[in-house]
C-alpha cells in the first residue's frame, strides 16, 4: 500500500481538490492512505482567532466557515452536505476559545486541529461523489500522543497497534485521515508541530509497512534552493536518507524535520513530487550512495543570536553551558548554530518573540546577554569552491562557520542590543 499527502495548497480551492481527485483515479491499482492537511492558509486563519478579541472573533471565524462553504457549493453544484458538520465544528471553536481552563498551547491544538477536519470531511465526500470508495478516518483516534501541546511526542506502542487495524479497511477503501494532529490516551487533541503532516504520513507508512510515502507539492521535487531564492536551482532525482535528514535539519522546508527518522528506520522510500506536473519525476528519496552531490542553500530567515558571557572574568565551561542549554529545552527551543569563546557562548536560533524573550531574561539573571534580531541564516551543505567564496564573501556578517562540508553565515541586518540586567 502506498501513503499519499497533500498540502495545503493542494486543496485551497475546488479546482486543486479536483486535481487531487484525479491524482488519486492514477493510483488505485492499490491500497491507498491520504493524508490531507488544513485548506490554504486555515492553519494562519485560525491562528489569528486566538489573539483576537470578542467583537471581532465571530466575525474573522465566520470567514473562514464561509470559505469552506464557498469550496463545497462548488464541488457539490450548489448543494452543501457538510452544512451540519461546519456548523457543529464552528460551535466547537467558539466553545473551546471560551475555556479559560486550557493553557494557551492546548487552547492552540484544540482550535487550529479543525482545520484538518474540515479539508478531510471535504476531500472525503467528494470523492465519493465522484465514485471512489471513500472512508474518512480521525487521525486522533489513531496517533497517540504525550500531552506536549504544540509539540506532541508520539507513543509508537499505541498507535501502530491502532493504526495496524486499518489494514482491512485499506484493502476496500480509500482511507482519507488528516496531518499534523493526533490525541492523548485520556483523548485531548494535540498537534505535531507547525506544518507536520509529513510527520503524520510517516507515522502511517511506518505502521503499515507502507510501499512509499509521496508528498504532493508546488515544487518540481527536492530543490537544491529556493527557486524563489535562486532561480537556477536543479532538482535532484535522488537523495540519501541522511542527507535529507540533514537538509531539514539546516532548514530546508520541502519536508519536515521529523519525517525522514521513521521512513529511514523501515527503509521505506519518500518521494517528492509535483502537484502541478504529476509526469515529472520528482525526487525520490531513499536507501543509496551519492558519491559527490552538487551545493544545496538554504536561507532562514526571523532568526536570532544570542551572545552570553560571564560577567567575573571566569571562562565559560561545561557548567554554564548547561544552565543554556537546559533553559533552552524547557522551553522547547532548537538551535541553529552554535560558537564559543573563552567568555562567551553564541548561539542561532529562530526568533519565536514570546520564548525568546523570556529565555533572554531568564539568562540575563546570570550571564551578560546581548542578542539581535533580524538576522538571515545561510547554510550552503556540500559547499563547492565558487559556493564556498560567494558566500563567504557575504556582507554584515555576524557570525560564521565552516566544516568539512558545510558552510553558515549568519548575516547581520539590525544593530545588537544588550538586554537590561
Amino acid at each position: 500500500m502506498r501513503v499519499f499527502k497533500f498540502g495545503g495548497a493542494s486543496v485551497r480551492n475546488a479546482n486543486s481538490i479536483k486535481k487531487v481527485a484525479t491524482i488519486i483515479q492514477f493510483y488505485i491499482d492499490q491500497p491507498l492512505l491520504i493524508v490531507v492537511s488544513a485548506m490554504g492558509k486555515t492553519t494562519n486563519a485560525l491562528e489569528r482567532l486566538l489573539n483576537l478579541k470578542n467583537g471581532n472573533l465571530e466575525h474573522e471565524l465566520n470567514q473562514i466557515i464561509t470559505y469552506h462553504s464557498i469550496i463545497i457549493e462548488e464541488l457539490f453544484e450548489g448543494k452543501n452536505p457538510l452544512a451540519e458538520e461546519l456548523r457543529s465544528i464552528k460551535s466547537n471553536i467558539l466553545e473551546q476559545l471560551k475555556n479559560t481552563d486550557s493553557t494557551p498551547e492546548e487552547l492552540y491544538d484544540q482550535v487550529v486541529s479543525q482545520g484538518e477536519i474540515i479539508s478531510t470531511l471535504v476531500v472525503s465526500a467528494y470523492l465519493k461523489k465522484i465514485g471512489l470508495p471513500s472512508l474518512w478516518k480521525d487521525a486522533r483516534k489513531y496517533i497517540v500522543t504525550d500531552a506536549s501541546f504544540c509539540e506532541a511526542v508520539v507513543n509508537w506502542d499505541q498507535s501502530n497497534n491502532l493504526i495496524q487495524s486499518l489494514t482491512d479497511v485499506l484493502n476496500k477503501s480509500i482511507v482519507i485521515t488528516q496531518g499534523f494532529i493526533g490525541s492523548t490516551k485520556d483523548g485531548r487533541t494535540t498537534t505535531l508541530g507547525r506544518e507536520g503532516s509529513d510527520f503524520s504520513a510517516a507515522i502511517f507508512a511506518s505502521c503499515l509497512s507502507a510501499e512509499s510515502v509521496t508528498i504532493w507539492k508546488d515544487v518540481p521535487g527536492v530543490m537544491s534552493a529556493d527557486p524563489k531564492r535562486l532561480p537556477a536551482a536543479i532538482t535532484f532525482e535522488e537523495l540519501p536518507f541522511r542527507e535529507a535528514a540533514e537538509m531539514t535539519y539546516y532548514g530546508a522546508s520541502v519536508i519536515h524535520p521529523k519525517t525522514i527518522k521513521p521512513l529511514a528506520n523501515r527503509n521505506i522510500p519518500l518521494i517528492v513530487k509535483s502537484f502541478d506536473n504529476i509526469d515529472l519525476p520528482g525526487t525520490r528519496i531513499h536507501k543509496c550512495k551519492i558519491d559527490q552531490l552538487p551545493p544545496l542553500i538554504v536561507f532562514k530567515d526571523n532568526q536570532c543570536l544570542i551572545s552570553c558571557q560571564v560577567t567575573d572574568y571566569t571562562f565559560i565551561d561545561e557548567s554554564q553551558i548547561g544552565i543554556i542549554f537546559s533553559a533552552l529545552s524547557t522551553r522547547n527551543l532548537k538551535v541553529n548554530m552554535i560558537q564559543n569563546s573563552a567568555i562567551s557562548f553564541s548561539f542561532c536560533l529562530d526568533f519565536k518573540e514570546e520564548k525568546v524573550l523570556e529565555l533572554i531574561e531568564e539568562l540575563g539573571k546570570i550571564f551578560e546577554v546581548y542578542y539581535n534580531t533580524g538576522l538571515t541564516l545561510i547554510t550552503i551543505k556540500n559547499y563547492d569552491t565558487d559556493s564556498y567564496n560567494k558566500y563567504k564573501n557575504q556582507k554584515n556578517v555576524v557570525l560564521e562557520q565552516s566544516s568539512r562540508s558545510t558552510l553558515q553565515v549568519l548575516i547581520k541586518s539590525t544593530p545588537l542590543i544588550a538586554s537590561e540586567q
